[in-house]
């Protein structure tokens, strides 16, 4: 029998694999290599593929559960409240690339044969963030799109970074991709970001004809 060191051991480089390679490319021989242990050992204390799969999935899911239950509950229903969540968010996954690894790979239909992990783990806290800014969005805003609109920007400029299109006070140089390891590039996302937020959230401004 393992002890629980051991087996949180190598559920971390099954999470580093499955991160880096995804489900369908990361064999049990290959993690068992990685972690120098035998496979069938692994297997008994793990489980096969699909479960040791299921239990990194579930531990990312816990780690960004925690972090997003108490944003929540720190969240004032005004945009500086909504900022201040989608900045924690972004922190998680600037802190957790691993996690966003691999959600990434699940979105381009990796495990696909693995079912049920958005509903159990993304809707309910897309939901329960939805659900607490619902009521501060303006009547032609979409709450949902909103906050998915926030989780796509924030995969999407940590996946890829950004094409930059010309110089400017930060970039003398020209046209170059902004690397998200690079702070400067990490400030002017977060800004953007807020500034989407404050716009989507501003007050909807009346018809011109309404006064007419």
């Amino acid at each position: 029998m393992w002890a629980d060191t051991e087996k949180r051991r190598v559920l971390g480089v099954a999470t580093r694999l499955f991160a880096e390679l995804g489900f369908d490319n990361t064999t049990i021989g290959l993690i068992a290599q990685a972690a120098d242990v035998d496979p069938q050992s692994m297997i008994a204390q793990l489980g096969e593929k699909p479960e040791l799969y299921r239990q990194v999935m579930l531990q990312a899911h816990h780690a960004e559960q925690e972090v997003l239950v108490a944003a929540v509950a720190r969240f004032t229903p005004t945009t500086e409240g909504l900022i201040e969540l989608a900045d924690a968010y972004l922190d998680f996954n600037l802190e957790h690339p691993h996690v966003l690894a691999l959600w990434i790979h699940r979105w381009m239909g990796d495990a696909a044969d693995v079912a049920d992990l958005e509903e159990l783990y993304a809707r309910p806290l897309a939901n329960l963030v939805t659900g607490a800014v619902r009521r501060l969005v303006p009547g032609d805003v979409d709450a949902d799109h909103l906050i998915w609109t926030i989780v796509w920007c924030v995969y999407g400029f940590l996946a890829g970074g950004m094409q930059e299109t010309g110089p400017g006070p930060d970039r003398p140089s020209g046209p170059h991709l902004d690397h998200v390891g690079d702070p400067t590039a990490q400030r002017r996302f977060r800004a953007h970001l807020h500034t989407l937020i404050r716009r989507m959230t501003a007050p909807t401004p009346p018809h011109p004809l309404a006064s007419a």
